[in-house]
């Protein structure tokens, strides 16, 4: 579904990925992993076309979209809950969660995808009123991927979507991601909390200093002495 060739992107003149590739088939759940400054965020975002690719070619659903304007990337069938979660503070939860839906396709759809929404996220019933500034960090994590769900799409980006938030509201936050993926969209994690991505990804890659260093099945790739000294600080002989 989703095929990243060598693609290469910059801020100015620093190159912040060098010639990166990977693959998201249909329904598949795959994470990306890595430290602080790797590039996730940057690759994530070139995906979800908020960041210009300087080399290379990405393409989704047999199209290439490369050069697609940025606010097409939605309507292509491609939704990105972003690091930070970025939601409209002082609008109400339901109002947040209705602009996800502003495309034609997702609009016809509402009702149904908004009842999606709660079945995923209880709690947010009794908030709907609510100032979305007013939740806490794992509510407003909740409104942001119930946003990006009101789109339908095909494909779910993923930007550290545990930051900031407790063991527990991680948990449940990953049963959702779950959820989600079971529902039949497609899911690309990009994820600081190893351990937690790799148990729920079939496959996963490895971002250091702008490159991929590592992939394959998650599970093989979490057994590999490497990968848990320098991720899950476990001592290996």
């Amino acid at each position: 579904m989703l095929e990243v060739s060598h693609i290469s992107a910059r801020y100015g003149a620093a190159a912040a990925l060098w010639d990166v590739s990977l693959q998201v088939g249909e329904g598949e759940l795959v994470c990306v992993v890595g430290p602080n400054g790797a590039g996730k965020t940057t690759l994530i975002n070139a995906i979800a076309g908020l960041h210009p690719v300087h080399e290379g070619r990405i393409r989704f659903a047999g199209r290439d979209i490369t050069q697609l304007a940025g606010h097409r990337f939605c309507e292509a069938g491609i939704a990105i809950v972003p690091e930070g979660r970025r939601l409209f503070t002082g609008m109400s939860v339901r109002d947040n969660l209705e602009l996800g839906s502003y495309i034609p396709r997702a609009k016809a759809r509402r009702r149904d995808t908004f009842d999606r929404v709660l079945a995923l996220f209880p709690v947010l019933e009794a908030k709907l009123h609510q100032q979305a500034g007013a939740l806490s960090g794992g509510q407003q994590q909740m409104v942001a991927i119930g946003r990006a769900l009101m789109a339908c799409p095909q494909m779910l980006l993923l930007d550290e979507p545990s930051l900031g938030l407790s063991p527990l509201v991680v948990q449940d936050m990953f049963r959702a991601i779950r959820e989600v993926n079971a529902q039949g969209t497609s899911v690309l994690l990009v994820e600081q909390n190893v351990h937690m991505a790799m148990s729920l990804a079939r496959r996963a890659y490895v971002v250091e200093e702008g490159r991929i260093v590592a992939q394959g099945p998650a599970a093989e790739l979490l057994e590999r002495p490497e990968i848990q000294r320098a991720y899950l600080g476990l001592e290996t002989q």
